[in-house]
C-alpha cells in the first residue's frame, strides 16, 4: 500500500499548476494584437493632442522659383497645429499653386514638417503682349516674373511644343549647353537655328535631339586645342559636325 501512495503523491507534485490568470492569457494576447493593429487609427489622434508634437519648423525642399513665403501662405499652419495632423489638405493647398507640379509632406519628429516640392520646370521665354513670359515644356505660362526672378532662359518666338520639348531635354541632359543657348528659331520647316551666348550659331535639322546637339562638344574642344574660334557649327549632315571659321582677309 505504501508504494502506490508514494507514486500518486509524486505525480501530483510534478504536475504544473494552473494559476488564476492562466485562463486570461489567450484573451490578453488577442487584446495586445488588436491594440497593435488599431494603432494607425488611434495613434495619431492621441499624439496630436500633445504639445510636444506641435509644429515648430517647416523645411522646404526642392523649391527653386517659389519663395518660402509663398509656400508658407499656402500651408496656412501655425504653432497650435500638430505634425500628426492629416497632411493631405496641406498638400492640396500647396499643389494648387500653378508653379507646383507635385508636393509631398512628411513629418520629422518632434515638430518639423518637411515639404518636398517638384516645380514645373521653365524651359524658355516667349514674347507676349505683356512682355516675356516663362513657359514649361507644354507651352503653359508659369507665374515667374523675369523682372523679379533671375531666369536665364532661351527666347523662342512662340509656343512651339516640339521646340520646347527639345529645350527641356537639353536642360535635363546637357545643362551646360542649355545655359549657353540664348535663342532658338526655325528657319523653314526642316531647320533649327540656335544662337549661343558666346556668339556661336548652331544650325541643325528640325528633329534635333539633346544627344545630337551634344556632338558639338568634342568639336569645340578640338577647336580650343587648335586655338581656333568657329562662328558657326552645322549639324544638318548625318554624323558630321561642320565648323565654319571666320573669313580670313
Amino acid at each position: 500500500m505504501t508504494a502506490p501512495d508514494a507514486r500518486r503523491g509524486s505525480s501530483a507534485a510534478g504536475a504544473p499548476r494552473r494559476g488564476p490568470f492562466s485562463r486570461l492569457k489567450p484573451w490578453l494576447i488577442l487584446g495586445v494584437a488588436a491594440l497593435a493593429l488599431s494603432a494607425p487609427w488611434w495613434g495619431p489622434r492621441a499624439l496630436r493632442r500633445l504639445s510636444f508634437f506641435r509644429i515648430r519648423n517647416v523645411e522646404i525642399v526642392g523649391a527653386q522659383y517659389l519663395t518660402p513665403p509663398e509656400i508658407l501662405t499656402r500651408l496656412n499652419v501655425d504653432t497650435l497645429d500638430s505634425v500628426w495632423d492629416d497632411p493631405r489638405p496641406l498638400e492640396a493647398r500647396v499643389g494648387r499653386h500653378p508653379q507646383v507640379d507635385s508636393v509631398e509632406i512628411t513629418r520629422r519628429m518632434p515638430g518639423t514638417l518637411v515639404v518636398r516640392i517638384v516645380e514645373r520646370l521653365p524651359v524658355a521665354l516667349v514674347p507676349t503682349a505683356a512682355g516675356l513670359r516663362a513657359v514649361d515644356v507644354r507651352g503653359l505660362s508659369l507665374p515667374i516674373d523675369p523682372t523679379r526672378v533671375n531666369v536665364d532662359l532661351p527666347i523662342v518666338p512662340g509656343r512651339d511644343v516640339p521646340m520646347l520639348g527639345l529645350l527641356y531635354n537639353v536642360r535635363v541632359r546637357e545643362p551646360g549647353l542649355f545655359e549657353r543657348i540664348s535663342e532658338v528659331r526655325r528657319n523653314g520647316p526642316r531647320e533649327l537655328v540656335l544662337r549661343f551666348t558666346d556668339g556661336i550659331t548652331v544650325r541643325a535639322a528640325g528633329d534635333l535631339t539633346a544627344t545630337r546637339l551634344a556632338d558639338i562638344k568634342l568639336v569645340e574642344q578640338d577647336l580650343v586645342r587648335r586655338q581656333v574660334a568657329a562662328t558657326e557649327l552645322d549639324l544638318r549632315y548625318r554624323d558630321q559636325v561642320i565648323a565654319r571659321l571666320p573669313a580670313t582677309p
